[in-house]
């Protein structure tokens, strides 16, 4: 009965903690795509820099992010996760994950998720059209996997949309 009325309080509006590592593993991740971001942005405005990076074969950075798939809607795709991991940078701090604001714990999971979702089109277009694979790239693929991860098993049970897995072995 305590857990009904324990996540009964979670869904009218408070919000639970998240545990200390996923703070932690979230904030590095964000700052890492943060920094690689940053550098593929500089690098596709830059024409006089190059990716530290092969260029033939199958890991070709050039060849991928110069390629017709390296735009979304006109906006090249590297400012697009510049500007996804200037928002987890902030929605991952420590001060974010303490909040007491759904929004913000929303915010994140909806980036987390729309995140996800971009970087599985962009592996299959590697894959499939492209035929290389960027290094670089998938360093920002590998960071926001493990942050959907690390997002989606926290925040629903933050907002009360699960039981807790501490609370799961006292349930009845």
């Amino acid at each position: 009965m305590f857990v009904l009325r324990k996540l009964g309080a979670l869904r009218e509006g408070t919000v639970a903690p998240a545990p200390t590592w996923v703070v932690a593993v979230t904030w590095v991740l964000a700052t890492v795509g943060l920094g690689i971001s940053t550098y593929l942005t500089i690098v596709h405005f830059d024409t006089t820099l190059q990716l530290v990076c092969s260029d033939n074969g199958a890991i070709n950075c050039t060849k991928v992010t110069t390629s017709s798939e390296s735009y979304f809607l006109g906006i090249p795709v590297a400012v697009l996760g510049l500007f996804q991991y200037v928002a987890m940078v902030a929605l991952c701090s420590p001060w974010a994950w303490r909040s007491t604001r759904r929004e913000i714990h929303l915010a994140r999971l909806a980036f987390a998720v729309v995140g996800m979702g971009f970087v599985l089109w962009l592996f299959s277009a590697e894959a499939l059209i492209i035929k290389a694979f960027c290094l670089w790239c998938s360093g920002v693929h590998v960071v926001t996997f493990v942050m959907f991860v690390c997002v989606i098993r926290t925040v629903p049970a933050m907002l009360g949309w699960t039981q807790p897995a501490e609370d799961s072995e006292a349930a009845p």
